[in-house]
């Protein structure tokens, strides 16, 4: 796959040397899902909205599953390299003095994978109810990065049980990691965008 695989809606800051937000959307969503949310958030920054590329009867994905939680690894495996690719050359042309990604179910899940297997492209990441269904392996790559995940104590999509595994990895490899509950089950709550909007402002 090529680095310019990906349609996506894109605005780049006035000046080099402003931040860079990435933003993921969910099943079903696409590269407008986050993007006006993203400008809300860092109204300086440039932001940059992929679409994702996979069809799932007709709802748009990053990477391919074969039921409820159950990941295509070999595609997943795929796709992050590919990601990868499409981030670091837009990062090559903006320049940012930081790279932040945020994405919501399998945008989260997309991000969270290419910060596994190439820890240098983010700085700062928030995750929106993630589902990481597998041990990930050390990555010394992630210390010192800062992470905040939003999750619902009753998301039928997203056990809390591996939320909080996933979590307690990031603390296990160095991350700052903040975890944001509500008592909702996956849908977004006003409580997870307060949590957003104070990590930004951090």
């Amino acid at each position: 796959m090529s680095a310019d695989v990906y349609q996506n809606r894109t605005h780049l800051a006035a000046m080099q040397g402003q931040p860079l937000l990435f933003v993921f959307h969910g099943t079903g969503g696409d590269e407008n899902q986050f993007f006006d949310f993203g400008r809300q958030l860092l109204p300086d920054a440039g932001i940059i909205s992929p679409r994702g590329n996979v069809s799932e009867h007709g709802a748009l994905r990053f990477f391919r599953r074969t039921g409820e939680g159950v990941y295509d690894m070999e595609d997943l495996a795929l796709r992050t390299d590919a990601m990868a690719d499409f981030i670091r050359a837009r990062k090559i042309e903006a320049r940012p003095s930081r790279t932040i990604g945020l994405g919501y179910s399998n945008g989260a899940n997309i991000l969270a994978s290419v910060m596994l297997k190439h820890p240098g492209l983010f700085n700062e990441a928030v995750l929106m109810h993630p589902l990481i269904p597998w041990q990930p392996d050390a990555q010394p790559g992630l210390a010192g990065k800062r992470v905040l995940i939003t999750a619902g104590q009753r998301d039928p999509i997203c056990p809390p049980s591996l939320t909080q595994d996933f979590a307690d990895y990031l603390i296990g490899q160095g991350v700052e990691t903040d975890l944001a509950w509500h008592t909702g089950g996956h849908e977004i709550q006003q409580s997870e965008i307060a949590a957003i909007q104070r990590f930004f402002g951090s």
